[in-house]
C-alpha cells in the first residue's frame, strides 16, 4: 500500500502540492489525472523520495525514504533515464544485483514481451526514445516490486508495447501490487482504473471510484467539467 498524508511541497512561495491525502491499496490501480502543471509529477517525485516535502509518505508501512521502502518500489519516470554506456543486458544485470534478485527468468520474459531481446547488446545511447522507455519499464519491474508508480508511461511507446503495458497493469493488480499511474490521457487507462484523483493547481479537487459500467465516460465528463468548466453528457 502507498499512503500519503498531508503532503505539501513548496518552491519558495509557490505551492506545488497542497496538503494532499490519499492511499493506493493492495490490488488497486489508482490514477492521477490533471492538466500539465497540475502537480502530478511533483507528487510522484515526492513519493519516490526524489524531492523533500512536508507530510508523511509510507510504502507498505515504511517511510518512503527508507531502504525497506526502496526495495518494494518500482518507478517509471516520464523521461527515461538510462545509462549511455551500459548495454540493455547490463542495465538488467545492474538492477538484479542492486536488489539482490535471482529471478532472471522474469526479466527475460519482460525483455521478450517488450521486443527488447534482440537489443541486449545495444548501448543505452544507441536506443531510440521508445526503446529507452521500454528499458525503463523493464528495469523498474524486474525485481517484482510491490508498489509501482508510472509517470506518463505510454509516451513514446509503439502500439505493441502499449498493449503489453496495459496487460501488465492488470497482471500487477491481480498479483496484489499497488499501482499508481499519473497521466493526462484518460483513454490510455479507461479500462483499468479503480480510483481516480483529479488534480488542479497542486490540490485534489475530485476523487472518483470505478464502480459502474459508465464510469469511464463519467470520469471524462467530470475531468473536463473541472479543468475547462464544460459540461459533457
Amino acid at each position: 500500500m502507498i499512503s500519503i498524508q498531508g503532503v505539501t511541497k513548496k518552491y519558495g512561495k509557490f505551492i506545488a502540492n497542497n496538503d494532499i491525502d490519499f492511499t493506493v491499496e493492495d490490488s488497486q490501480i489508482a490514477i492521477l489525472l490533471g492538466p500539465n502543471g497540475a502537480g502530478k509529477s511533483t507528487l510522484i517525485k515526492c513519493i519516490t523520495g526524489l524531492l523533500r516535502f512536508d507530510g508523511v509518505i509510507e510504502i507498505d508501512g515504511y517511510d518512503n525514504k527508507s531502504v525497506e521502502a526502496k526495495k518494494l518500489l518500482g518507478y517509471i519516470p516520464e523521461m527515461p533515464a538510462v545509462y549511455d554506456m551500459l548495454t540493455v543486458s547490463e542495465h538488467v544485470e545492474f538492477i538484479m544485483r542492486a536488489y539482490k534478485c535471482d529471478d532472471r527468468d522474469y526479466a527475460e520474459r519482460l525483455l521478450e514481451r517488450f521486443e527488447m531481446s534482440d537489443k541486449k547488446d545495444k548501448l543505452g545511447k544507441e536506443l531510440s526514445k521508445g526503446m529507452q522507455q521500454k528499458l525503463s519499464i523493464i528495469c523498474a519491474l524486474a525485481h517484482k516490486p510491490k508498489c509501482i508508480i508510472f509517470d506518463e508511461p505510454m509516451v513514446g511507446l509503439d502500439p505493441h508495447a502499449i498493449k503489453e503495458l496495459k496487460e501488465l497493469f492488470v497482471e500487477l493488480k491481480n498479483s496484489g501490487a499497488s499501482v499508481l499511474i499519473s497521466t493526462h490521457m484518460i483513454d490510455s487507462v479507461e479500462d483499468y482504473w479503480d480510483v481516480a484523483n483529479i488534480m488542479v493547481n497542486g490540490s485534489f479537487v475530485a476523487t472518483k471510484k470505478n464502480d459502474s459500467e459508465d464510469s469511464a465516460k463519467n470520469l471524462e465528463g467530470l475531468f473536463f467539467e473541472i479543468t475547462e468548466g464544460k459540461t459533457y453528457e
